[in-house]
């Protein structure tokens, strides 16, 4: 499929979504209005990773440790730590201040349980189980963590965005159900009553809300001192409309500028056009292991072999080469924990004759394949038109069902076969910490019922993930590393589509726009 037909066919999409013409917030001066990449389609943090839910979190949420700019782990709820008992005894004490949203005190125990429920659905946090014995509450501000063995790791585990600290009552629902509500202790409370399903998400700065004293803003770490009283997200679906919004100042940011109006919107000195998430955008098409097909990985690895890296990122970032990357394994090309081992087989020209016939050997018979491609996200219908055009072409009957993206990220949970509302093949985006490390990277776990959706089950690569967390240097993560592409080659659970780095504009009168995923703290509006 050629660029500019997939243009063509993006923009005749999403312009039938579009919304009408913004309207500006009342209290302007005091109000941030955002334009999110997606609808926010979940409350919950631990039950979907979707990025979306991820951003809403590190506004409504607080995370006992959290990330500076260069992924460094500080304090954030807790004053501080004892690490005892040759690293398998660590007491944390929460910093005074601490309320959630409802009025109610943070508690340990409130902590606690939110680490428990976490943990069961996070990578990262799962790793840190096998090495947890015990979590308890011995006071109101003290969590003890009892380990079998040490994990220098465990501060960068609850810093992940995901371990976001809630209500014991909220944090004892099962992790496979969502929460009913969103109580917080974050710096912003989320507006219920505004919330208008498929266009508006309201915030409202938490007065009672207490930054760290110490520390320097950075990512999600450090005081976070509020500047504005709300932010409003108004998710539009049409780029078109975005720009013309933001170009009027209706709109204040853009999170994810449209990067076929990026050249142009540069040269506006009313804009700032700038990279701020510097782990990427890892394209993924993510395979069902439950369902036949793709229960056989001689099946996978011939879809792997058919896509082209470079022509699928083109498709929605060709308007600037500079931020594509190609030969993407794993992780980010150039990061620490990269390898280059397989990542030739990215690369184009693909002989589909040849790969067809590969795929009758492997063992496919013509059965109906369900994908499930989001028309609302351009960056994902880019990507899912082009690789399921090389799907068809190379011999699969398929079933392509375009929905908007909240729709996809309620029928990915389902391990239902497609006769009865299941799927095959989903499409997104790998993002944060997950692109540059494997402790919280999503895509690669091989733990079955308890990995990402379309749970894998692969003994080998879970064997030498856990064996990552053991290596004693650097060389032998990496040593790890290229043994877990290998494995990833040979039985993937997902096809890694090639990257790009994604710009955000946002008007050139907010001010100190934090690094990282986006956040509304520290950042000022100076009109």
């Amino acid at each position: 499929m050629k660029r500019r037909d997939l243009l063509k066919s993006t923009l005749a999409g999403t312009a039938a979504l579009a919304a009408p013409r913004v309207v500006s917030a009342q209290g302007a001066s005091k109000t941030v209005t955002f334009a999110p990449h997606a609808d926010l389609a979940s409350l919950d943090p631990v039950w979907t990773t979707a990025d979306i839910t991820r951003n809403y979190s590190l506004a409504v949420f607080d995370t006992l440790y959290a990330n500076d700019a260069n992924f460094m782990a500080h304090p954030q709820m807790v004053a501080g730590d004892t690490v005892e008992n040759d690293g398998k005894l660590w007491e944390l004490t929460l910093r005074d201040g601490l309320k959630f949203h409802d009025g109610e005190k943070v508690l340990a125990k409130d902590c606690a349980a939110t680490i428990l429920r976490f943990a069961k659905r996070n990578p990262f946090g799962q790793a840190m189980m096998k090495r947890v014995d015990e979590i308890t509450a011995p006071s109101d501000t003290v969590i003890r963590i009892r380990l079998n063995k040490p994990f220098p790791l465990l501060r960068s585990a609850l810093s992940e965005p995901y371990a976001a600290m809630m209500p014991e009552r909220l944090a004892m629902t099962d992790p496979l159900k969502q929460i009913p509500e969103a109580i917080g202790s974050g710096p912003f409370k989320f507006v219920a009553d505004e919330r208008i399903p498929g266009s508006r998400v309201v915030f409202a700065k938490n007065a009672a809300y207490v930054p760290r004293a110490d520390g320097t803003p950075s990512f999600h770490a450090g005081p976070k001192i509020v500047h504005v009283d709300r932010v409003v997200w108004s998710f539009i679906p049409d780029a078109s409309t975005i720009e013309a919004a933001l170009k009027r100042g209706e709109i204040d940011w853009w999170e994810q500028a449209a990067i076929d109006l990026v050249p142009k919107m540069r040269k506006d000195k009313d804009f700032v056009v700038t990279v701020k998430d510097h782990t990427g955008e890892i394209g993924c098409l993510r395979f069902n292991h439950l369902n036949p097909p793709f229960n056989n990985p001689a099946i996978r690895r011939v879809v792997l072999a058919a896509m082209d890296q470079k022509e699928i990122m083109e498709a929605y970032a060709g308007a600037d080469p500079s931020l594509i990357k190609t030969d993407v394994g794993l992780f980010v090309p150039g990061t620490p924990m990269a390898s280059k081992l397989g990542v030739e087989q990215t690369r184009g020209p693909k002989d589909f004759a040849k790969l067809k016939k590969d795929l009758i050997a492997a063992g496919y018979d013509g059965q109906k394949i369900v994908v499930l491609a989001a028309t609302t996200l351009p960056n994902i219908w880019a990507e899912a038109q082009v690789a399921t055009d090389v799907l068809t072409k190379i011999g699969f009957n398929v079933d392509m069902q375009t929905l908007e993206w909240g729709s996809v990220v309620q029928r990915r949970a389902s391990k239902e076969p497609i006769d009865k509302g299941g799927w095959n093949i989903f499409y997104t985006y790998l993002g944060g910490m997950g692109n540059v490390s494997p402790a919280p990277a999503i895509g690669l776990r091989g733990n079955g019922a308890g990995a990402w959706f379309g749970w894998p089950n692969n003994p080998k690569m879970e064997a030498l993930y856990d064996g990552w967390f053991e290596a004693p240097d650097i060389a032998a993560q990496r040593k790890v590393i290229d043994e877990m592409q290998t494995v990833f080659w040979e039985d993937p659970p997902y096809v890694p589509l090639g990257m790009y780095d994604q710009p955000t504009a946002y008007r050139s009168y907010l001010t100190d726009v934090p690094e990282g995923f986006p956040q509304f703290y520290t950042l000022k509006k100076t009109i």
